[in-house]
């Protein structure tokens, strides 16, 4: 195993740099935006803004990387990802910061690519699955240790837009100085919405709202815990929280998954994240411990659905297409993300804190009713005809080549037409 992972340490080390400095960046912006009085809608957009700028991030990496090179187009990805968050704290505004916000998700999807094609480059058949989840551990735990690094200092002052730009400079190194040969050209993908409805009605419908609920807590999380009263440390623990959680409950949803109707899975599970949403909206809990705890549940049911949606879809696709079927159902996810933190974020306006679970819940509410009515009107598939379950990260953090790492080789074709 060890020789194994010592060719690809360079690239773990460069990707846990990158993760590291997203988790600072993205949990400081909602903290100190709600210190300095922007209003929840301008929070929301931050995500928005995000959102949009890695799905454009995630559509014109390869053709640049085609033109540049991989290690040249990584250099101005971690470049300008330091220089947005560091233009960030020079202008506190919303007017600035939420295209700043866009430029940050654009170079974060395009560095994250370039990191797993090479990881895919590296990963023979036999080893793909441990890297894969190896890859996944890192970021998870550097991603967290981003969010936690935020209880150790005061949020007004300017360490936490310093620090993530020290650490995306830093994550330039290990490629920079990577002996690796240059991996093949990226992934791309090309979105077809009447060939992926066609192959699922369920994984687009759902996709598309979990992308809504999910971006919408992963942006205004932080944002619902302070206007609750929360210290900074809680604050942290109730946007951290939910993605630990939601990583190890994939564990055992996914096993349920591979043994039973996966649209009766996603559904139990939704049902879970509703009554969690109906909790905030109607009890309003105010003990840490009892909002922590909440937010852990919220989590396991929420980052639990996407590799859900994408086995499923997977279930009914052609052979061979699950890299043009997932990349495919990501973008659709992005288009949910773009969407969830701003009507998320206009909700909290009339209804307060509890208008991000609002939002959350009518997502829910829509995605459990549409997948009852496609259990009643198609059969399952049956368990040998099943795909295997891939766990994987949080939606949010996911490109095309993370697929492609998971699960092998990727090639440049449209999805096809049936399914």
């Amino acid at each position: 195993m060890f020789r194994q992972i010592l060719p690809v340490s360079a690239l773990l080390l460069g990707s846990a740099l990158l993760l590291f400095a997203g988790g600072i960046n993205g949990l400081i912006l909602p903290i100190r935006g709600t210190a300095e009085g922007f209003s929840a809608s301008s929070l929301g957009l931050l995500g928005t803004g995000w959102a949009f700028g890695y799905v454009a991030g995630c559509l014109m990496t390869p053709p640049l990387v085609g033109k540049v090179g991989h290690i040249r187009s990584f250099g101005v990805m971690a470049a300008f990802a330091a220089v947005a968050v560091l233009v960030s704290l020079i202008f506190l505004t919303p007017c600035a910061w939420i295209p700043l916000r866009a430029l940050s998700g654009f170079c974060f999807a395009g560095a994250a690519m370039i990191v797993e094609s090479w990881l895919s480059e590296r990963a023979d058949p036999s080893s793909r699955g441990r890297i894969f989840g190896l890859y996944t551990m890192v970021n998870l735990a550097a991603s967290t240790a981003g969010q936690l690094v935020l209880t150790l200092g005061d949020p007004m002052g300017f360490l936490f837009f310093i620090l993530p730009a020290i650490f995306y400079c830093l994550a330039l190194v290990p490629t920079a100085i990577s002996t690796t040969e240059v991996p093949k050209p990226l992934v791309s993908v090309r979105l077809d919405l009447k060939a992926l409805w066609r192959n699922s009605p369920v994984a687009v419908f759902g996709v598309f709202f979990v992308g809504i609920s999910n971006s919408a807590f992963g942006t205004l999380a932080a944002v619902y815990a302070d206007r609750i009263g929360l210290a900074v440390a809680s604050v942290a623990l109730f946007a951290s929280l939910p993605v630990l959680a939601g990583a190890f409950s994939q564990v055992p949803i996914g096993w349920m998954s591979d043994r039973m109707d996966r649209r009766v899975v996603l559904v139990g599970v939704a049902l879970t994240a509703l009554a969690v949403d109906l909790v905030f909206i109607l009890l309003r809990p105010e003990a840490v411990e009892v909002n922590l705890a909440l937010s852990a549940l919220f989590g396991a049911a929420i980052y639990a659905m996407y590799p859900i949606i994408i086995a499923h879809a997977n279930d009914h696709a052609p052979e061979g297409t699950a890299i043009q079927v997932s990349g495919g159902l990501l973008m659709v996810f992005g288009l949910g993300s773009i969407a969830g933190p701003m009507v998320a974020g206009f909700s909290m306006t009339p209804f307060g804190g509890q208008g991000l679970f609002i939002t959350s819940a009518l997502a829910h509410g829509l995605l459990i009713l549409f997948a009852i009515f496609r259990i009643w009107t198609r059969a399952a598939v049956e368990a040998e005809d099943k795909a295997v379950f891939v766990p994987s990260p949080a939606a949010r953090a996911m490109t095309p080549e993370t697929t492609v790492l998971a699960v092998g080789e990727g090639e440049d074709r449209e999805l096809p037409a049936e399914g």
